[in-house]
């Protein structure tokens, strides 16, 4: 069964570690690449985040009636469909599937229903939703990674989505 993707993405602002200048046309071109690769694979939703990741995620999630859903974080610019496919494709009968960022929290989740979902997001939040249902974490090197930092960009530099690749060669040749 084809997943829904739910996209939270949360203002700009939020990825206060990227220069102010930039964190605006980053954030959205990281979020376009994420978008694009969604919408290679499934329905997806943009989830706005004004009351929090995981009000916003819930929001979203209340109009999916059934079957599976992926909420993949917009800061992920290498996410590619086949991560997508392969991220769906992990999810345990009536359970999830985590890929947890190198700080604990959690970049993608796949759930076999939108009714597993709990707002359990924060520091720790891998180990909290693994702990909801039976469920499988994932090492899928393009959503583990996110970008908080320009070092984290040009670490992925070679992987980055054409959207995030325009923008860091834009922010390099201003430099």
């Amino acid at each position: 069964m084809t997943p829904t993707i739910v996209v939270p993405f949360r203002e700009p602002s939020a990825k206060s570690r990227l220069p102010e200048d930039v964190r605006s046309r980053l954030a959205r071109a990281m979020l376009e690449d994420v978008l694009a690769a969604a919408r290679e694979v499934g329905e997806t939703i943009l989830a706005t985040t004004p009351g929090g990741l995981g009000a916003g995620v819930g929001a979203a999630l209340e109009r999916i009636a059934a079957g599976p859903v992926l909420v993949v974080n917009a800061d992920l610019p290498a996410a590619t469909p086949r991560d997508l496919w392969a991220l769906a494709g992990a999810i345990p009968p009536r359970g999830l599937a985590v890929v947890e960022a190198a700080d604990g929290t959690t970049n993608a989740l796949a759930l076999s229903s939108p009714s597993l979902f709990e707002p359990v997001y924060g520091p720790g939040s891998a180990a909290r939703f693994r702990g909801l249902a039976p469920s499988l974490a994932l090492d899928l090197p393009n959503l583990a990674e996110d970008v908080d930092t320009l070092d984290d960009l040009e670490r992925l530099c070679d992987r980055l989505g054409a959207h995030t690749r325009a923008a860091l060669d834009d922010l390099r040749a201003v430099a």
